[in-house]
């Protein structure tokens, strides 16, 4: 059995600067001293790609906590949108409510979420009434 190939400081430090500071991959690769050559290298290794998709997984995960620690705080603001007096933020805050403008990424495995089903979704009628129903 092989052992395991670790990453060099270098390149957890790349890492690093990547995934929390304000610099883009170009820069980050400039500060380390990172060719294209070499980070193509890099790339292409098992470990670091492993290390790179871990802090990619992670990054997700921290973001999906976020905007659900938020929702309640966005849902209470879009309902109170629904009552602003410009007809047009109104409507907008009524669509947002009844189909919400993203969904979550289905590319991310979320434990004990199901797929959303095609048939529940709001036939054009209902969906006018609704958001005339919001509106007034």
């Amino acid at each position: 059995m092989s052992e395991r190939k670790q990453l060099t400081r270098r390149q957890r430090a790349a890492i690093e600067d990547l995934f929390t500071g304000e610099m883009t991959e170009p820069e980050v690769l400039a500060k380390h001293n990172v060719s294209a050559a070499l980070y193509d290298r890099w790339l292409n290794d098992e470990a670091f790609c492993e290390c790179f998709e871990r802090r990619v997984a992670r990054a997700y995960r921290e973001a999906r906590l976020t905007l659900a620690r938020h929702a309640p705080k966005a849902a209470k603001t879009l309902i109170d949108l629904t009552k602003c007096q410009k007809e047009e933020t109104a409507r907008r805050a009524c669509l947002d409510i009844v189909a919400p403008p993203t969904a979550p990424d289905p590319a991310v495995k979320t434990p004990g979420r199901t797929e959303p089903d095609p048939a529940a979704e709001l036939p054009p009628e209902t969906a006018t009434r609704l958001l005339a129903a919001l509106a007034q």
